[in-house]
């Protein structure tokens, strides 16, 4: 059901469109090259709340998806709380998929457009 997601996850990964970790997602946020931020939804709270809110401050598509050890096996390394996508193509083609696979629910998504 999800795997179409992680299939593009790991090729958006081999084309280099993929940043990953706290630090990494944050930076690449503030300095407005992330088109697109995935956080697991088995991340803290606290994460959570500080990715929602820099993704809606920097008007970021935000959702919550996944969980660390999945996230991280998509993008062959070991486990990943918050990845960013840096190619807005990648990152349209996502908020797609990622619409069509929650259809509305209680996901996490951010309407920050």
């Amino acid at each position: 059901m999800h795997r179409p997601i992680y299939n593009m996850l790991g090729l958006a990964k081999r084309a280099g469109f993929i940043v990953s970790g706290s630090d990494m997602v944050l930076a690449a946020i503030r300095r407005r090259r992330a088109h697109l931020v995935i956080v697991s939804q088995d991340a803290a709270d606290n994460t959570k709340k500080c990715f929602r809110d820099k993704c809606a401050y920097y008007q970021v598509p935000y959702y919550e998806f996944g969980d660390k050890w999945t996230l991280g096996k998509s993008i062959a390394k070991q486990m990943r709380v918050s990845l960013a996508l840096t190619d807005a193509g990648f990152a349209q083609a996502l908020v797609k998929k990622l619409d069509e696979t929650t259809k509305g629910g209680n996901n996490g998504e951010s309407e920050s457009t």
